[in-house]
């Protein structure tokens, strides 16, 4: 592929977000990480297709799946990998974020990946670097590459998302993986549903083109694919359910709700699970009806084909 067409492929500076991305960059970044699903799958050698390239991963929130999978892609693509939390940052010190980026642009690195516990503050600091940024989470606004790595999944099952039945259930107020999901599953032609009580609704969120159901099994009759969602506790101030026994009894995923999507209807969970709460244990581990872990193993991917067209 020549320069001019990958720009036409994916013609981004960074990844802020799925929000305003076009279909055909969308597919790009789906199909190279596919392309690198099978590459890893031939060889576990690093490639050398990011040498000489400089990676920092700066989490503002703890993390182990996105951390590590985007530390893994840096490697196997041959990058120079930097890691900082926050317990071992000057912002503990009272240095500002834009402080924090200005000495980061000062060590030239090619690309940041970045998640912080604030809407837009990913937006903020792209704006002060020279270099790429990926967004790895901004509070409840944005999680890009777990709603690729979500496509990726379903394609993989599914073989299309077009014309598909979602439905994206539990703590959406809290939720950048709903928000990405549903820009994505929107612009590659889905249908998405969100089902959840309605103090985890917010508000106006059928302008993003979902439909909103608070009955579980109302909201799952025939849908294709159901994605749920972890209560974000740590977000939460007061009381948002009455109690973790009766959130699961009406909205915790088990057999019973199941019945009425499709027979062969995929269970996806973005991580991490808090089981007994919003999905039952035992369909979790189900390997015919669960793409849980298969997720996991497509986030490296993902993350691999995200560096790569920022970077290449």
């Amino acid at each position: 592929m020549t320069e001019d067409n990958r720009k036409k492929k994916f013609p981004h500076k960074h990844l802020l977000g799925i929000e305003g991305l076009e279909p055909p960059s969308i597919n790009y970044l789906i199909n190279l990480s596919q392309q690198f699903v099978d590459e890893l799958k031939l060889s576990s050698n690093k490639l050398s297709f990011l040498k000489n390239k400089t990676c920092i991963n700066l989490f503002f929130e703890n993390s182990t799946r996105t951390r590590t999978s985007f530390e893994l892609a840096g490697k196997k693509l041959g990058a120079d990998i930097l890691n900082i939390s926050l317990g071992s940052s000057s912002i503990k010190k009272g240095e500002t974020l834009i402080d924090t980026a200005m000495t980061l642009n000062a060590m030239q690195p090619n690309i940041i990946v970045v998640r912080h516990n604030d809407a837009g503050a990913v937006k903020l600091l792209s704006e002060k670097v020279n270099c790429s940024v990926i967004n790895a989470g901004d509070g409840p606004h944005e999680h890009p590459t777990q709603a690729l790595l979500d496509a990726l999944t379903i394609l993989r099952r599914k073989k299309t998302i077009s014309g598909l039945k979602v439905a994206i259930c539990g703590d959406i107020l809290h939720s950048r993986v709903a928000r990405s999901n549903i820009h994505l599953l929107n612009t590659l032609g889905a249908e998405v549903r969100v089902i959840a009580p309605a103090t985890l609704i917010p508000n106006h969120i059928e302008n993003m083109g979902v439909k909103i159901f608070y009955n579980m099994k109302m909201g799952l009759k025939e849908v294709d694919i159901i994605i749920m969602l972890r209560l974000q506790l740590e977000r939460m101030s007061g009381s948002y359910v009455p109690s973790i026994r009766e959130y699961f009894r009406f909205y915790g995923l088990d057999r019973e709700k199941l019945k009425f999507a499709k027979s062969d209807a995929l269970i996806l969970h973005p991580g991490p699970m808090n089981r007994g709460v919003e999905i039952d244990s035992e369909l979790a581990d189900d390997i015919d009806r669960s793409a849980i872990f298969e997720q996991v193993q497509m986030g490296v991917a993902v993350r691999m084909a995200c560096l790569k067209a920022l970077l290449e």
